[in-house]
């Protein structure tokens, strides 16, 4: 088993940041992937970035330019999100994913809230 604990979430006016953290503890051994996705009221769970254990990363094309994934190197299970030039689209839950062996673990999620 996987336990992953998101942090950093809030509430942020249009064109602020905010960075959260993902923390995996347990069986962390041959995690290949973590990552965060979100999901808005109403709508389904949607990926943002993701980042592999050999560092390629993938984002949305809505987060593209304003979004940085990135990870702790000396502590493999630690995952960050920079978020700037935020826009209220963004509101959201926001869920740190790790994936192992095919299986993927979620984060309790963390609320991301943008006013205008």
């Amino acid at each position: 088993q996987v336990q992953l604990v998101e942090s950093g979430g809030g509430l942020v006016q249009a064109g602020g940041s905010l960075r959260l953290s993902c923390a995996a503890s347990g069986s962390i051994f041959l995690i290949n992937k973590m990552g965060w996705y979100r999901q808005a009221p109403g709508k389904q769970r949607e990926l943002v970035a993701t980042i592999t254990r050999g560092g390629s990363t993938n984002y949305a094309d809505s987060v593209k330019g304003r979004f940085t994934i990135s990870r702790d190197n000396m502590k493999n299970t630690l995952v960050y999100l920079q978020m700037n030039s935020l826009k209220p689209e963004d509101t959201a839950v926001y869920f740190c994913n790790a994936e192992k062996v095919g299986i993927n673990y979620w984060g309790q999620g963390t609320q991301v809230t943008v006013s205008s």
